[in-house]
């Protein structure tokens, strides 16, 4: 299965835009034939706590028609999508909000961060389950930024049977998760681990890029560097084996 990795500067606020954005990468990517496309952490808003806080039009639905040009594009394409914004809950709040936008364009599922950093738990609030989808056999898992930092999403992953990871993030220039988290979820749990991240400036600061992808030996596979907006392609196979002692 080939899981695209994804990198491109949002626009804050602007959710038109930044559909058009997504909707572009998964045309492009899926015509070099990835099944998976996974963006960024709050692309659709662009990482942006205070400004989603302030402006009540930024919250989304699961089936928000502004989102109906990744719909289309997933169709085209015959893609799944893991696309991130702010979200409403059963109960009226938002969550940080993974949606997992099949190749018929319907919802496979959505996962909500469960670990908010800083003023994210000020403006969300935390999901309380763990997000798997199936596709063409293969499982997968779904992350978020500062949810890697705790290793148990990962360990119940690979519990789960999950064949990979997929990482949701924005992760600043300097962060230290490219070499010290990601490629241990990878060699720990056996699992490939992909990450979907931004460019440009935010809340959060100067994304760093490097979206990509890690091997079960916790190798990095894919680099899409820290410049060019784009993606990468990673080979997430079928036989995932289990990492050594387990």
């Amino acid at each position: 299965m080939i899981v695209a990795a994804t990198q491109f500067t949002p626009v804050a606020g602007d959710i038109a835009a930044n559909v058009r954005a997504v909707s572009d990468l998964i045309r492009s990517a899926g015509a070099d034939g990835a099944r998976v496309v996974v963006f960024a952490e709050l692309c659709l808003t662009g990482y942006e706590p205070r400004l989603i806080r302030d402006t009540p039009a930024l919250a989304l639905t699961e089936d928000d028609p502004r989102l109906d040009p990744v719909r289309e594009a997933c169709r085209a394409v015959s893609a799944t999508a893991l696309v991130g914004g702010p979200v409403l809950t059963d109960d009226g709040r938002l969550a940080v909000t993974t949606l997992v936008i099949g190749p018929d364009g319907g919802l496979l599922t959505r996962y909500d961060k469960q670990h908010l950093y800083g003023i994210e738990a000020e403006v969300f609030t935390p999901g309380t389950a763990d997000g798997r989808f199936e596709l063409d056999g293969i499982r997968y898992a779904t992350a978020t930024c500062y949810d890697n930092r705790f290793p148990g999403l990962a360990e119940r992953a690979a519990a789960d049977g999950c064949h990979a990871y997929l990482s949701s993030a924005v992760l600043e220039i300097g962060n230290d998760q490219f070499e010290t988290v990601y490629p241990a979820r990878s060699r720990d749990f056996g699992l490939h681990v992909v990450l979907g991240n931004a460019l440009g400036s935010s809340e959060a600061g100067q994304g760093a890029g490097r979206a990509g992808g890690w091997g079960p030996d916790g190798v990095r596979l894919a680099d899409a560097g820290p410049d060019a907006p784009g993606y990468v392609l990673v080979d997430v196979p079928a036989d995932r084996k289990a990492p050594a002692g387990r």
